[in-house]
């Protein structure tokens, strides 16, 4: 039976680089999948694309190509990846120019662009899932939509010989699915196929989670060599069939248990998994080391994909204005408490508007609140912060000057003041009718 092996280069945007080069040295991989992109991700992408046309991808492309595109071409090893985010075009002229510059100058690279439905979702008026409200009642916060794209256009990409597709927002295990179909020819509408390869994805997509990252907790479940993770391969047959492993002598490790939590990420009914591929059904899922970091995954199954794609809309939902500031020393947490009196009454006497205020010591009560902590013993030192939510940018900034002036204000010896203003991009979503998303493959050189 034909197999093949897909390395997972990253499981999120700013992730360690020097795992994907290991992958592609010593991981004796196909295809390396770089997964970067996160719910707000896209949406902060398009509000730097507004400033520059040019921009808008993942700003970590143009490093983590430089890195692994050398090893990549002398291997054959295919790259997919998501660093498109609100700009595929760009990023994969970028990555062109990378390449060129490198003395790669054949590597065929592919953008995948239909992502971006921000006119279709405003024309429809969609209703918002996660509220009561519509696309049209956002009105100018609205900053994107974007689809969720399936494997097909990548597989695509890959069948008419792209060594690079890079796409913008798309499922996570459909970027690891695409080179599935591709490789093994697929059919579109096999789900139970499609429904496997789902879940090979799904447990690959989070890169060094699956291999003890996340997982890890001292004394319960203990890691060996987390400052050197290995990143996951996936070994993947023509029937669907996987194996998960990772590179020997790389720190962290591959369990069933490793592999069990990652399958339960982010899955509300497992045996409707929503992708634009297939809904996958994960309930019959079977899980079985087969050796020293090799865990077998078997019982995936599909069925029928849906006639909507989930769409993630980007917007400005409000301002938040946070101040800090640090006391040490006999006597922290009562001065550390009066800090938070004094800002709380000042708020109030300078009638900064806020729709929501916390108040709290880190290291104290910021997680878990007053009632859980108030039989911890007395911290040294406490870190007082305040932040507020507002509707524009001037009383989120009075919030955090209030806190800074504490330092002469009093309580006495406050010091490391910080502050900061900033918009909040919130995401939401909507289902579009699939047909109203129009994938493309575009080449582009340098």
């Amino acid at each position: 039976m034909r197999t093949i092996r897909i390395g997972s280069g990253a499981g999120y945007s700013g992730d360690r680089i020097e795992p994907a080069i290991e992958l592609a040295e010593k991981g004796d991989i196909q295809y390396l999948v770089f997964e970067c992109l996160g719910e707000r991700t896209v949406a902060l992408a398009q509000q730097a694309r507004m400033k520059d046309p040019d921009s808008g991808y993942d700003p970590l492309l143009e490093e983590r190509m430089r890195a692994v595109l050398p090893v990549c071409a002398a291997k054959g090893i295919r790259i997919v990846t998501n660093m498109g985010a609100a700009n595929p075009e760009a990023a994969a002229r970028k990555t062109a120019e990378i390449a060129k510059s490198l003395g790669l100058p054949s590597l065929k690279v592919a953008a995948i662009v239909g992502d971006d439905v921000l006119d279709a979702c405003k024309a429809d008026d969609l209703p918002i899932m996660e509220f009561d409200g519509t696309i049209k009642q956002l009105g100018n916060r609205l900053l994107s939509a974007n689809a969720y794209l399936g494997a097909e256009p990548m597989a695509q990409a890959l069948g008419a010989g792209a060594d690079i597709v890079i796409t913008g927002r798309a499922s996570d295990p459909a970027l690891f699915l695409a080179p599935m179909i591709h490789a093994f020819g697929w059919a579109m509408d096999d789900w139970n196929l499609l429904g496997q390869g789902t879940v090979a994805g799904h447990l690959l997509e989070c890169a060094g989670q699956i291999t003890g990252g996340y997982f890890a907790d001292p004394g319960y479940k203990d890691v060996a060599d987390l400052a050197r993770l290995g990143f996951p391969i996936g070994e993947v047959g023509e029937d669907g069939s996987l194996v998960v492993t990772k590179v020997a002598g790389s720190g962290g490790a591959v369990t069933a248990q490793t592999c069990k939590e990652q399958l339960l990420y982010e899955v509300h009914d497992p045996e409707k998994y929503f992708q634009p591929d297939v809904v996958a059904d994960f309930s019959q899922v079977r899980v079985e080391e087969i050796g020293p970091d090799r865990v077998r995954v078997s019982g995936g199954r599909g069925a029928r994909r849906t006639d909507t794609l989930k769409v993630s809309v980007g917007y400005v939902d409000s301002y938040i204005g946070e101040g800090q500031i640090s006391y040490a020393g006999p006597g922290a947490l009562a001065r550390g408490r009066l800090a938070l009196d004094i800002v709380r009454e000042r708020l109030k006497l300078t009638n900064v508007a806020a729709s929501e205020l916390r108040f709290e010591l880190v290291g104290v009560d910021a997680l878990h609140g007053p009632e859980v902590s108030a039989c911890a013993n007395e911290p040294y030192e406490v870190r007082v912060r305040v932040s507020g939510r507002t509707e524009n940018l001037r009383e989120a900034v009075r919030i955090g000057n209030e806190v800074e002036t504490l330092y002469t204000n009093g309580p006495a010896a406050g010091g490391g003041a910080w502050k900061s203003a900033r918009d909040v991009v919130a995401v939401a979503s909507v289902l579009l009718p699939r047909e109203l998303a129009k994938p493309q493959v575009r080449f582009v050189g340098a």
